[in-house]
């Protein structure tokens, strides 16, 4: 992807199709006001999402679970990297709490990685989706899970909870995995997919940012990986670097090549594409529930 066609290199300013309107509308001042007076905690906000306005209006909104410090040091996250405090165990009604509050029809649940303990944060995971289904049982839920260095003892946690969506995400090619995710590797990635699709996971979901100096026959073997193991959804979005000590943007992808990734992928069978520039991983999520 070197050439005008397909990317741009990055220049001091970012390119139009980068560029986001504000958010506006009833129901996001609505809910940015109870957000603001509960002091609720969402990726929406926190992330500085520019789908938050769109996401917000039509029910839908993500929550990071496990505090806000990671095992991990991922060279693409915002997310600080450290050791994290201890667990709170009335995360999982919190939450549930929130989403009422907020009148959500549709929640993303996502968390740091917590290698620091035995079940990598599983138990958390299923009390928090077990207790937005009883104070929430019309919400539907997606969950955007770490990979539980591949330990399906953790994962089948989640699984007993039966989420409507189980996301992890690859986040970049197999050649890049090392550099952008350090402490993660690409196969396991794939089995953990796999892993969920084989013991009764409806939908299973994916995601991987582009503009770190892949080429475009490796974004298209990965998708080919993911078919692979029948994932259902996939997003592709630009990565964009959180802070001068992040990786830094090779290449600013066109609006072209994202709609022939989505072709491709769509032509390859997956049920969902959501490829461009601004997309995230929980961007038209309710949309992924058909």
């Amino acid at each position: 992807m070197n050439n005008n066609v397909t990317s741009v290199s990055p220049p001091k300013g970012k390119p139009k199709w980068l560029r986001v309107k504000l958010p506006t509308g009833k129901k996001y001042t609505e809910l940015r006001g109870l957000v603001d007076k509960y002091n609720l905690h969402t990726i929406c906000t926190s992330g500085s999402c520019p789908n938050m306005g769109e996401c917000w209006s039509e029910g839908t909104a993500t929550f990071m679970i496990l505090g806000n410090i990671c095992t991990r040091s991922c060279g693409f996250c915002g997310v600080k990297t450290g050791r994290p405090e201890t667990i709170d165990w009335e995360e999982p009604e919190k939450v549930a709490r929130s989403i009422k509050l907020m009148n959500i029809k549709h929640a993303v649940i996502t968390s740091v990685d917590r290698d620091d303990i035995l079940d990598g944060g599983s138990i958390i995971w299923a009390e928090t989706i077990q207790a937005i289904r009883r104070m929430n049982p019309d919400t539907t839920l997606e969950t955007l899970i770490p990979d539980f260095q591949g330990k399906t003892h953790n994962i089948d946690r989640i699984i007993a909870v039966k989420p409507e969506v189980v996301s992890h995400n690859m986040e970049t090619v197999k050649r890049l995995t090392r550099e952008v995710r350090i402490q993660a590797k690409y196969e396991q990635s794939l089995q953990v997919l796999n892993y969920l699709k084989q013991n009764g996971i409806e939908r299973t979901k994916s995601g991987i940012m582009l503009g770190l100096g892949e080429k475009e026959e490796e974004v298209i073997q990965t998708l080919t990986d993911l078919r692979a193991v029948n994932l259902d959804i996939v997003t592709i979005g630009q990565y964009l670097q959180p802070s001068k000590k992040h990786l830094p943007v090779k290449e600013f992808i066109t609006p072209d090549q994202f709609k022939k990734y989505e072709e491709i992928g769509l032509k390859m069978g997956f049920r969902h594409v959501e490829s461009g520039a601004l997309v995230r991983s929980s961007y038209k999520a309710q949309k992924h529930l058909t």
